[in-house]
């Protein structure tokens, strides 16, 4: 008997094992499948030549750099808010790495999981100039555009009834871009949402400089690529593809740098990072230079940020909490031992 409960447990597992196989799966299809967020410039959006960039979308890069040693070998389906969780549900892609924000029923409800934060944001409010509104505790009464189903629409509602404020909500189930433009035609006093998405489709607005973003931001939203519930090893594929890129940065490895970094570091945890010694990728299934595949052919964080939303960039956005530990920000990555 205690042999057929074994037997019964085992064969369960290897069925399970077998089913949540993401690894295996985006192998044999020969690319990764990524959701990605609609029209969001500087993290997600198609360039006069119709390429995907952004931020989120070469996080999709370095996770095929990994996994195949060449970040051309990912397909991107831009998905509204509304189906990203059901559409990552059904297996039509692997991994969502794009704006989603994490919050507890998401987290625990939906059977999916947030494998890491790749941008730590906060709801922020953009109003126009000639209104004379200076805070967000002016605002009571005031009639605000946002995007439904979004996690701003939950957001909204709880701070205004903490704070004893009514507000008319203008919802729109399709983009922020309809938003956006709802906004601009005067047809809410406030628009709502992130304040790196006000800031990326802000750039939309026909006279940017009559509008700005208050100062208050009402909500934490950590942001990350989402993926299933019960693929452990994928998901730390996920976690790590991030953590190789902020680890480069730490040790100050690039992707100018990487190769004189590999032949001529002493340092244990930069050989481990880039290959060298210790085959590190052999635990979660793939090769040896996995990061140094990462880092070379897409970049480490710091490279990946500057060019799509640093100060060079028409967002010119500074890192802020997203900083590395050691500069005052939030990022920080376990020891890579």
């Amino acid at each position: 008997m205690r042999g057929f409960v074994i037997g019964a447990i085992t064969a369960l597992l290897s069925s399970q094992i077998v089913l949540a196989d993401t690894l295996e799966t985006v192998r044999a299809r020969g690319y990764l499948a990524c959701g990605a967020s609609p029209s969001l410039p500087g993290f997600s959006s198609v360039n006069d030549k119709g390429e995907q960039e952004g931020t989120e979308n070469d996080y999709c890069r370095a996770l095929a750099a990994a996994i195949f040693g060449d970040p051309a070998k990912v397909k991107f389906t831009v998905l509204p808010p509304r189906d990203v969780f059901t559409v990552l549900q059904s297996g039509a892609i692997d991994i969502f790495a794009g704006h989603a924000t994490r919050t507890f029923s998401r987290d625990v409800s939906l059977g999916v999981g947030f494998a890491t934060i790749y941008l730590y944001d906060g709801q922020g409010f953009m109003v126009t100039k000639k209104s004379g509104i200076k805070s967000v505790q002016e605002l009571n009464g005031a009639s605000i555009c946002l995007t439904q189903g979004s996690s701003s629409e939950l957001s909204l509602a709880d701070y205004f009834s903490a704070n004893k404020m009514k507000y008319t909500a203008v919802a729109f189930a399709d983009s922020e871009d309809d938003a956006r433009r709802a906004y601009e035609e005067g047809r809410c006093d406030a628009w709502t949402t992130d304040r790196s998405i006000l800031a990326a489709r802000g750039i939309g607005l026909k006279n940017r400089e009559q509008h700005f973003i208050l100062p208050e931001v009402i909500t934490k939203s950590p942001i990350g690529p989402v993926v299933r519930h019960g693929d452990d090893r994928w998901r730390d594929i996920a976690y790590w593809t991030l953590g190789a890129m902020l680890l480069a940065e730490e040790n100050g490895i690039t992707s100018k740098n990487v190769d004189d970094m590999k032949s001529t570091t002493k340092d244990a945890q930069t050989q481990r990072l880039l290959g060298s010694r210790d085959n590190m990728g052999t635990m979660f299934g793939l090769s040896q230079d996995w990061a140094y595949q990462i880092i070379s052919k897409v970049g480490n964080y710091a490279e990946v940020w500057d060019r799509n939303v640093g100060p060079s960039t028409r967002l010119d956005l500074e890192r802020g909490a997203n900083a590395l530990s050691t500069k005052g920000g939030l990022m920080y990555v376990p020891p890579f031992r």
